[in-house]
């Protein structure tokens, strides 16, 4: 028979064992992220950006977190099938670093949650209902890449004032159609208003590169301007390259190409988008619905100018430009 005061000491030491047992399985949980991309291989850093982003919040691969990446390698038509492919792995949230991920994951579940990165506009593309109430399984924080293309064609303007022709280099499909009709219709008002005219030259794929450049300077394009998309983030060195082989001043939506060599670029930090999507994530692992988190939206963007280039272009930045960059790289 067991002693009164041995059955007490047994009950009370499983009351406290109850709790660590209780942390134990919990610290145990394995955290299954599925990643979704176009190209794995290109902008590493902003993948770095994103783990960086995990790990300030505790999360470490292999000890309780496990990455599932999948990579299109440069093929958007891949994308549904890999969606399909993380679903069935039952990965606790999809991330997606762009619209055409987004969608392809949206069309691939309506239960698991999505978080996605960098969408030009997640209402017009059907992602969600609303940002402040974005419902459904997706959420995450989006560029508002149209209201750009004015300020873009400003700084232009300011840093080469005879200018009066701008190409506009843009990919089919990297955007959804109302966004991008949008951007069309904003760059038409604003290149009227600063008394510029514009020529659409599109690029499908790296292939269309040297096309697109023989047709700008065929036209006498004074300057450049490259919109947002995927496939120039990761081709940004050969496209500066191009601009500085048929010397067009050019500014771009991230500043990542003006470390590549670029001239200027205005817009949101991307590296901080993707560190800042790791707070999504969080918080979708520990309970949180996607549909009640709102989407973010830029509040800060920066204007990074590149002296380097634009001394050899023959271009002398005024002093009203690089007053208001955030950072000027001699």
């Amino acid at each position: 028979m067991i002693e009164r005061r041995d059955f007490i000491q047994a009950i009370a030491g499983g009351l406290l064992a109850a709790p660590f047992a209780a942390e134990a399985q919990q610290a145990a949980k394995i955290a299954r992220i599925g990643y979704l991309v176009g190209d794995l291989t290109a902008s590493t850093h902003l993948r770095e950006a994103f783990r960086q982003g995990l790990r300030d919040l505790g999360y470490v691969e292999s000890r309780n977190l496990v990455i599932e990446y999948r990579s299109a390698e440069g093929k958007s038509e891949r994308l549904p099938a890999l969606a399909a492919e993380l679903v069935a792995l039952k990965v606790d949230v999809i991330v997606a670093p762009n619209t055409p991920a987004a969608l392809a994951a949206k069309q691939a579940t309506r239960t698991l949650p999505i978080v996605f990165i960098g969408v030009g506009d997640p209402v017009t593309s059907g992602l969600v209902i609303s940002l402040a109430r974005p419902g459904g399984n997706v959420t995450g924080l989006s560029v508002l890449s149209p209201e750009l293309v004015g300020k873009w064609l400003e700084l232009l303007k300011q840093a080469v004032p005879g200018v009066s022709r701008v190409a506009a280099l843009w990919q089919p499909g990297a955007m959804d159609e109302r966004s991008e009709t949008e951007m069309f219709k904003g760059a038409e008002v604003a290149a009227q208003a600063l008394g510029v005219r514009l020529q659409f030259v599109e690029a499908r794929g790296p292939a269309d590169f040297e096309r697109a450049f023989s047709d700008m300077t065929r036209a006498r394009a004074g300057a450049l301007t490259v919109r947002p998309a995927p496939m120039f983030v990761s081709e940004r060195r050969r496209l500066v390259d191009l601009a500085a082989k048929n010397r067009l001043p050019a500014v771009y939506a991230w500043r990542e190409f003006v470390d590549a060599g670029g001239l200027m670029a205005y817009g949101p930090n991307l590296a901080d988008l993707y560190r800042r999507a790791a707070t999504y994530v969080d918080k979708i692992l520990k309970g949180a619905k996607p549909g009640d988190l709102p989407v973010e939206q830029p509040t800060k963007f920066e204007l990074v100018v590149n002296l380097k280039t634009a001394k050899t272009l023959g271009l002398t930045i005024p002093p009203s430009v690089l007053g208001r960059a955030d950072q000027v790289i001699e």
